[in-house]
């Protein structure tokens, strides 16, 4: 039992290490997220990832290391999309720079409760009722299939139900104070924007776990590999905003390759019984996806940059 354990109680050490290393140590003081440094922790997080993939290779096999690589290729994928919702936030309740990687930071901690929570649940249900695996299924394929027939849309963040939940249980404030997710006033506490923000970052990585917890139960059933890559993957998530919140815009195709992917591992849910796709060619699949989608929405990028550069010299010159 102990044995069976240690792995467990060392993943969660190391987690809670590096958590307190980057708030405590390199984030202790609020200041606004370089590129440079983000991509240095990307690096680092991809790293640790790689590190730990390598380890599952060594002890638990190439299958356990397929389907550990495969996962985090899927959970990483689908967070890249929980982005631009983040984007959108920040950009709507105007989260000075400084403060956004502390309002992060927590939201990973809460995305590690939820996310934990949420796998051990799907996990008892999918070991007692075999019949769940055929609703996850059809639910990735639903979810796909809504990816590619949404329209891109600014919701109204001030009417969200998360923020009028909030207005209703705390006093809120308008203004913010320093970092403080509380401040006082005239002797009352009051929530500021930081804790409001904190809060819908926090409903949004839950609406996106719901979609992507299943999609890694479509890989594999071990609820070690499922939490380790879903952590590492989210772990990576706050750097990674820093270094693509710029360039997001220009992915043209990221949405449908979201879409794809869900779709293909919804259907290996559900034709599961009757044959099971292999590590390896979900790898392959998945990996093929993303390079087309990566490859297509940069070649669009640069012809859209070259016509536009064209334009002021095709366009008429004027008093003629």
């Amino acid at each position: 039992m102990f044995l069976e354990l240690l792995p467990w109680a060392l993943f969660m050490l190391f987690v809670c290490a590096m958590l307190a290393l980057d708030l405590g140590v390199f984030h202790k003081d609020a200041h606004q997220v370089e590129r440079r440094e983000a991509l240095a922790w990307s690096a680092v997080w991809i790293g640790l990832a790689i590190a730990f993939n390598i380890g599952i290779y060594i002890f638990r096999g190439t299958e356990d290391g397929l389907e550990w690589t495969t996962g985090y290729l899927v959970e990483k994928t689908l967070s890249v999309d929980n982005i631009f919702i983040i984007l959108l936030i920040f950009s709507a309740f105007a989260v000075p720079q400084a403060y956004q990687h502390r309002v992060l930071f927590w939201g990973i901690v809460g995305a590690l409760v939820m996310r934990a929570a949420l796998i051990a649940v799907a996990g008892v249900l999918l070991s007692t009722l075999h019949f769940v695996i055929y609703i996850f299924g059809a639910f990735l394929i639903f979810t796909g299939i809504k990816f590619l027939r949404e329209q891109d849309h600014q919701p109204d963040l001030e009417r969200h139900p998360v923020v009028r939940f909030a207005n209703r249980i705390f006093r809120t404030s308008h203004e913010y104070d320093g970092q403080k997710f509380f401040t006082r006033k005239n002797g009352l506490l009051y929530a500021t924007p930081l804790f409001v923000t904190l809060l819908l970052i926090e409903a949004t990585d839950l609406v996106f776990a719901v979609d992507s917890i299943p999609a890694i139960y479509a890989i594999t059933d071990d609820p070690f590999i499922v939490f380790t890559s879903n952590i590492f993957a989210i772990l990576g998530l706050r750097s990674l905003y820093f270094v693509l919140a710029g360039y997001l815009s220009g992915l043209a195709y990221l949405k449908p390759a979201l879409a794809a992917i869900l779709v293909f591992v919804g259907a290996k849910m559900l034709v599961i019984d009757f044959y099971k796709v292999p590590a390896l060619a979900s790898l392959a699949v998945i990996a093929t996806i993303l390079t087309v989608a990566i490859a297509a929405s940069l070649i669009v990028a640069r012809r859209r940059a070259a016509v536009l550069e064209k334009a002021p010299a095709l366009a008429p010159e004027s008093g003629h």
